[in-house]
């Protein structure tokens, strides 16, 4: 869950044995304060052959014989090492896979034999560390509570991704507890994996909770990395990371062996660099799970798609959008960057009208906590008693962390868990009237919104203000207005890609549009990536200035 949604709409009311043992789990040391720049290098010295390498640039080199998936796995694995755990330090790995050049050698002999699985073979990714798999790595949500537990069995997201035949490379760090711990958190800070940097400007946050999947992508760390989401967690770390992110309707991808916040609003979803990127890593990780009963509803037509299949630049042509009218109005940098945004649309063929969805869906905040603060305790409980962790509750997570408060609660407390905790099972009739109240609103919100003259293909507006500065003492702040949490709330897909920067920070251009329209939300964002190219390359500055 991204923090800063949660306090506006919540709390207001043998290369691989040299390398693979710098990402073990012990808790890294930590500067005495996030703002200490003098520990902060600047920008690698040497250029990456694979910075800003598209997955369809890797899969030629592949097919040519330019690169094996083991040579693309020991370069990524060499970048990490160079800039990840030295040079700019961004701390965004938690754990490297033992197993990724093994696998890597599996892969290359099968594309030898001439067997390949689909867009994703042979391509190494990072996945968000409250991921199951079944293999040498931990899942441990970031937690020390949860060091040195191993799933027994991959989630259907891993299970999905090595279908497709990509490779794990490793795990990333994120807010602990998916940032479902303090009101006063850092994005991107836990207690097992310390604090990941912005590899823009590395004393800002690099946004949560999906902190580390979204600093790595952005810098070339990986092919493209998978993420999380309850309210912005896929979307702002992308949007401050200036990646592509895409949050699917619930129900698109399984939630099978994640580690819970909210049975009705997460979801896991792909974060690249460029919208073809994550088109293809959405195909691999999309697709009915009998465990998910959700992802085999009736009304669910999701399956195992190509959802590269809109992607054309002159998708936006004739289409008819909506723009978040308090979002365009605003004064910040953000507001103008949105107007020129929305000139941009209209200059590629579309047709844009103003509608508003804040009105109606910023009130239900308090209620959307409830519901988090009720499904949380019931989800982390039942995750928690299927696995051998070392904690079996999330009482017990309390009390672990109470008995290791100095190296697990540093700098801020666990209120939240504390909260949640106190709350009284599903069927209390608290819980059942907020999120009827959370469902119903925002879902008539964002559907009254889309039948706007007669009808819009989506609704755009601005991801999140540009990235923080990290602060360890007082918890993130605000910095601008967000798109996020009608989206999360309904369960509906949302897709953010660079529109701008200010003094080199990114900040994104939100698409929000109807469930199960994710190769739709693809199109319209593809023809604005290729009208605009605003994506660029990370500089790894130290501070701005």
């Amino acid at each position: 869950m991204q923090r800063r949604q949660f306090l506006q709409h919540g709390t207001q009311a043998a290369l691989a044995s040299a390398l693979l043992p710098l990402a073990a789990s012990a808790t890294p040391s930590l500067p005495a304060s996030a703002a200490d720049t003098s520990l902060l290098s600047a920008a690698p010295a040497a250029p990456f052959a694979l910075s800003e390498l598209t997955i369809t640039d890797l899969q030629a080199q592949l097919a040519s014989g330019k690169a094996t998936s083991r040579s693309l796995c020991q370069q990524y694995l060499s970048q990490i090492a160079a800039i990840d755990k030295a040079g700019p330090r961004l701390n965004s790995v938690i754990e490297l896979n033992p197993d990724a050049l093994s696998i890597a050698d599996g892969l290359d002999k099968e594309r030898k034999a001439g067997k390949l699985r689909g867009p994703m073979h042979g391509i190494p990714v990072l996945i968000k560390d409250n991921i199951d798999t079944g293999d040498k790595m931990q899942t441990t949500a970031g937690a020390l509570a949860l060091a040195g537990h191993h799933a027994a069995q991959d989630s259907h997201v891993a299970k999905q991704l090595r279908a497709a035949g990509a490779i794990i490379l490793g795990k990333t760090n994120l807010s602990e507890w998916a940032n479902f711990r303090s009101t006063h958190s850092a994005s991107g800070w836990s207690s097992r994996g310390g604090q990941t940097h912005n590899p823009y400007v590395l004393d800002r946050t690099p946004s949560g909770s999906s902190a580390g999947s979204g600093s790595a992508a952005s810098a070339s760390l990986c092919a493209a990395a998978v993420g999380t989401e309850t309210n912005g967690s896929i979307v702002s770390p992308s949007s401050v990371n200036g990646l592509v992110g895409l949050k699917p309707t619930v129900g698109l991808v399984s939630r099978t062996g994640i580690i819970p916040i909210s049975a009705t609003q997460d979801t896991a979803g792909p974060m690249a660099r460029c919208v073809r990127d994550a088109a293809i890593l959405l195909g691999a990780l999309a697709g009915p799970d009998p465990a998910d009963a959700v992802t085999v509803s009736a009304n669910n037509p999701a399956k195992a798609a190509d959802y590269t299949r809109l992607l054309r630049p002159d998708a936006l042509k004739g289409q008819k959008l909506g723009v978040e009218k308090s979002h365009l109005a605003s004064q910040t940098i953000g507001g103008e960057l949105l107007r020129k945004a929305v000139a941009d649309l209209k200059a590629q063929g579309a047709t844009v009208v103003e509608v508003d969805v804040r009105t109606a869906t910023q009130p239900i905040g308090e209620s959307e906590f409830d519901v988090l603060l009720y499904e949380f305790k019931d989800g982390v409980n039942k995750y928690l008693a299927g696995t051998k962790a070392p904690v079996k509750t999330l009482a017990d997570v309390i009390a672990f962390n109470k008995a290791n408060a100095a190296k697990a609660m540093p700098f801020f407390q666990q209120e939240i868990l504390e909260q949640a905790e106190k709350t009284d099972g599903l069927a209390s009739e608290k819980y059942k009237s907020a999120l009827r109240k959370v469902v119903d609103t925002s879902r008539a919100a964002l559907d009254a919104a889309l039948k706007t003259d007669g009808g819009l293909a989506g609704i755009v507006g601005i991801t999140t203000g540009p990235a923080a500065c990290i602060d360890l003492i007082n918890g993130e702040y605000g910095t601008g207005p967000g798109s996020a949490s009608a989206a999360a709330m309904a369960g509906y897909p949302h897709l953010t890609l660079p529109m701008g920067y200010v003094h080199e920070l990114p900040i994104g251009l939100s698409f929000v549009g109807a469930p199960y329209k994710e190769a739709e939300l693809l199109g319209l964002g593809y023809a604005y990536e290729q009208a605009t190219k605003h994506r660029k390359a990370p500089g790894f500055k130290p501070v701005i200035g």
